[in-house]
């Protein structure tokens, strides 16, 4: 697994781990097989459709065959970056600028993977070549596919290490966005270094605002702030 380098639009260089072309072809069979269970169905349901003409069976299976064709698109629009494949491989798609990437990006992606995976695999070839390991639809809208495992340095963005057992405190951080929680943990992390205990205090109070927190259940704002980090990252990743 190479490291990929991300520079963000404040200059912060990121450290992740790139997921390598071992992980993506794991996670692109796991996808595979699991579209492929789902056509079996079809396959042995078909006969119900043997009364109609050729033509309203056409028109059935094109529709009962989106769900294969548009797989990939719709998960990792809703799952932020991720097919069910790419969450058993604990991998994800990112913007190299590092903010999440859009259904814009996860639209340019899917269409590339006509020439990525169906043009004689070569999506895979360019990996392999590739210091970043994208394939030529990562290139195209911008992105690449990161490991999420406990190595990965995640410390300037909004992600955050969360234990399988992780319990939320706050559920009303939904409230927050993408935005106000990367706003959140930048300056988190900047008075936290350098102990600048107003700042965390107005910070605090900023949060109880917005989220709508009447009491907080921690001793110290550094704990408060840390845990309503982790809370968003558990309501927005796994719900």
């Amino acid at each position: 697994m190479s490291e990929l380098q991300i520079n963000t639009t404040q200059n912060v260089k990121i450290m992740f781990n790139a997921a390598g072309a071992g992980e993506r072809l794991l996670a692109f069979l796991i996808d595979t097989a699991i579209k492929i269970g789902y056509m079996l169905v079809l396959n042995w349901t078909v006969g119900a459709f043997d009364n109609m003409d050729e033509w309203s069976q056409i028109g059935i299976n094109t529709i009962l065959s989106f769900p294969v064709m548009f797989y990939t698109l719709a998960l990792e629009s809703l799952l932020q970056g991720q097919t069910i494949g790419k969450r058993v491989m604990k991998i994800k798609v990112v913007k190299i600028d590092g903010y999440q990437a859009s259904l814009a990006d996860y639209v340019v992606r899917w269409f590339f993977r006509i020439v990525d995976i169906y043009i004689f695999g070569l999506g895979f070839f360019v990996m392999l070549f590739n210091k970043k390991t994208q394939r030529l639809g990562d290139m195209a809208a911008g992105t690449a596919v990161i490991g999420l495992k406990d190595s990965v340095n995640i410390s300037h963005t909004i992600l955050e290490n969360l234990k399988e057992d992780y319990k939320p405190t706050y559920p009303n951080v939904i409230k927050l966005s993408d935005n106000d929680a990367r706003i959140i943990k930048e300056t988190f992390t900047v008075a936290k270094a350098s102990k600048d205990y107003q700042t965390l205090i107005k910070l605090r109070s900023k949060i109880m605002e917005v989220v709508g927190i009447k009491t907080i259940k921690h001793k110290t704002d550094m704990e408060f702030i840390d845990v309503i980090l982790k809370d968003y990252n558990f309501y927005t990743q796994d719900m």
